[in-house]
């Protein structure tokens, strides 16, 4: 086991301190950090972060909350991307109009631009640190009682430590999205996800699932099965049983309670792989992450997958675990293809070279709020963003 990332600071005492680095979005842990309180005004604590120094604070809570408030309305009206070469960040991307079709370079520069954009966002906010105590509580006035959200997250720790509060406010909002859970008509029931497992608060490509015409009803495989909403659809739709796979561990913790809080753990067997399980199955469903695209975070994992690679590796696999005459759902989404990250003869031809047929394809189109917000630089991707549950077969040798 590696040793644990300490941080490093001293006090306006000149006493030295130390504490273990706890961010879990894969932040690294700042070489430099200052200690910082109520009396430190905005405009120096936005210059340091700029400047690569970390605010460990040790104030009042609520007033760090105002202060990464202030830091945020800082990288608005510095224009959250400053000219190349300056030392804020990347250059700013130009203000796309409403719906206008890009062409495929300047679609996938927009796309480039705006994860730069983000990412620079989260360095510059990702600067404001808390302490910890082992038992995960915030010693700091006006602080909430955290434990709970930090303990789902983190689990158990033996020392204290220091992270992010941007973070923290993250896992108190998992932790209240993990309590309500999101609404699923398709089950007429509600999925609970844990911190960095992603949540289907996209309802479109599980009603695919839930009306798709089912080839058999014996058994099934659910490839990356996240928070086992996929299979918990087919089970209510009658498919006997069903082998439920994921490498996360995470993942497989969030899909075993959600099936026992449904009531179908007798039906969804889980089982901790990379993409298939052993043996065939007349129904094969997998939703891979839909953008070619370096995560940067473990819950950015299920919507970025680097080179395609659990993409291609499903459709290189598929036909192999496939029982005959069975069919394969890849549920997916063409929005990669409206920024010029993919093209759709590539899909194509990957189905191809795995021995695949396209026995048909039900669409859908998005009802998230961002496909209708002009003000999102990738709107005009998005407006036209599609998604898709290809039925697959094996093709004839």
């Amino acid at each position: 086991m590696n040793a644990p990332t300490l941080i490093h600071w001293t006090n306006a005492d000149g006493t030295a301190r130390e504490a273990r680095w706890g961010a879990l979005g894969g932040q690294p842990a700042p070489h430099k950090v200052v200690p910082a309180d109520d009396r430190m005004p905005a405009d120096t604590a936005y210059k340091l972060a700029c400047e690569g120094t970390a605010l460990l604070w040790q104030g009042d809570f609520q007033n760090a909350r105002h202060l990464l408030q202030a830091l945020d309305r800082r990288l608005d009206q510095h224009g959250r991307r400053p000219k190349a070469g300056t030392r804020g960040g990347p250059a700013r991307a130009p203000r796309q109009a409403p719906a206008k079709q890009l062409t495929p370079e300047a679609a996938r520069e927009a796309f480039h631009q705006h994860r730069q954009q983000q990412g620079h966002r989260a360095r510059i906010l990702g600067m404001l640190l808390l302490p910890f105590e082992a038992d995960h509580s915030v010693p700091l006035r006006r602080a909430p009682d955290v434990r709970q959200a930090c303990l789902e997250a983190h689990g158990a720790v033996d020392a204290p430590y220091v992270s992010p509060l941007r973070e923290l406010l993250g896992l108190i909002g998992a932790h209240e999205w993990r309590k309500k859970g999101v609404e699923i008509p398709a089950l007429k029931d509600r999925i609970h996800t844990h911190h960095g497992v992603f949540s289907p608060v996209r309802g479109e490509y599980v009603d695919l699932v839930a009306k798709a015409p089912l080839p058999a009803t014996d058994i099934a495989f659910d490839i990356g099965t996240g928070s086992a909403v996929l299979a918990a659809v087919l089970a209510r739709r009658g498919v006997r049983r069903i082998m439920a796979t994921d490498l996360s561990t995470q993942a497989l913790d969030c899909a075993r309670e959600n099936l026992q809080r449904l009531g179908l753990t007798a039906q969804v067997e889980l089982l901790q792989a990379d993409l298939f399980p052993p043996g065939q199955a007349p129904l094969v469903v997998c939703n891979p992450p839909w953008l070619p695209a370096k995560p940067v975070s473990t819950i950015e994992q299920a919507v970025y997958d680097p080179d395609s690679r659990m993409l291609r590796g499903f459709l290189a696999g598929l036909r192999a675990h496939l029982a005959p005459g069975g069919e394969g759902w890849l549920i997916i989404s063409d929005l990669a293809e409206h920024l010029g990250l993919r093209t759709r003869a590539e899909l194509v031809g990957w189905i191809e070279a795995g021995g695949l047929q396209v026995i048909d394809r039900l669409d859908i189109r998005p009802r998230h709020p961002k496909a209708s917000d002009a003000d999102d630089p990738l709107h005009a991707a998005r407006a036209a963003e599609v998604t898709s549950l290809w039925r697959l077969g094996a093709a004839p040798r």
